[in-house]
């Protein structure tokens, strides 16, 4: 796996894929921009955990990740931050939405997941991890 996709990531960049970014540059300050780096990555680590735990049969547990670190319960984190170091604060208003229904899309997984369906959470997860992907389609900060 790890070879293939190290054969497409040499591909896209004899294209000019690389090169070309059209995604739309969300500039924030220095310390909103970091912030926005380390909960981005703390958030793709907890996607991954609740992927693995829900494959596992772990709903609980997964939903209960999902609502704590990425649903609504989530939002709000930096709310004790100066305003430059907020990343929502900071950001374009149609990609702060994107961000508010993402922490929708968590909860909803939640919820799923603690009906203890494993087919229909198993079903759910492109939607989550599908949040994620169209915020950072759309957008970039650097």
């Amino acid at each position: 796996m790890f070879r293939k996709g190290m054969v497409l990531l040499a591909f896209l960049a004899g294209t000019g894929f690389a090169a070309e970014d059209a995604r739309q540059l969300a500039k924030m300050p220095p310390a909103a921009e970091a912030n926005l780096r380390e909960e981005m990555r703390a958030n793709l680590l907890n996607l991954n955990e609740i992927i693995s735990l829900t494959v596992a049969g772990k709903l609980k547990e997964a939903g209960e990740l999902a609502e704590k670190e990425l649903g609504q319960t989530a939002m709000g984190k930096n709310r004790a931050l100066p305003v430059d170091a907020r990343p929502g604060a900071n950001m374009p208003p149609a990609m702060h939405e994107l961000g508010l229904e993402g922490h929708k899309t968590a909860s909803a997984f939640a919820a799923i997941a603690a009906t203890g369906d494993r087919e229909k959470a198993l079903a759910a997860l492109p939607t989550l991890s599908g949040s994620c992907v169209g915020c950072h389609y759309s957008y970039r900060i650097r």
